[in-house]
């Protein structure tokens, strides 16, 4: 069970980072951040924002400072969603029902990182 939770978590940041920011296959990311901060450089400030999030997949997947790692994502996933929800309801793809999903996101990582047992790894052989 982690493993598979740690390989959705990374997804859901690789997709968002990589399909609908990076290569902007979702044009509503770059609309919510030229709402939020902007329209003056909200194409640049939206690919680095994917690239921050691709960058957050991989530091998941490497398993470094792990629960650094996913506290880091309950504040970006909690204050990502709290921006959207105060600026920018309207372009979110559920509208301000999307704090919902962000809140079980968050919850989700909280077990996973806090409640969950971590496999005990396997020596090398």
């Amino acid at each position: 069970m982690y493993r598979l939770l740690t390989y959705l978590f990374a997804s859901v940041w690789l997709i968002n980072g990589l399909l609908c920011k990076v290569l902007g296959l979702v044009p509503r990311h770059e609309a919510i951040v030229a709402r939020i901060l902007g329209p003056a450089h909200a194409g640049l400030l939206t690919r680095l924002i994917g690239l921050a999030e691709i960058g957050m997949a991989v530091w998941l997947l490497s398993g470094i400072r792990r629960r650094w790692c996913v506290l880091a994502q309950i504040v970006l996933v909690a204050s990502m969603n709290s921006l959207e929800f105060a600026l920018a309801p309207d372009l979110l793809l559920w509208g301000r029902f999307n704090a919902v999903f962000a809140g079980l996101f968050v919850l989700l990582l909280y077990y996973y990182e806090f409640v969950l047992p971590r496999p005990t790894p396997t020596p090398l052989r």
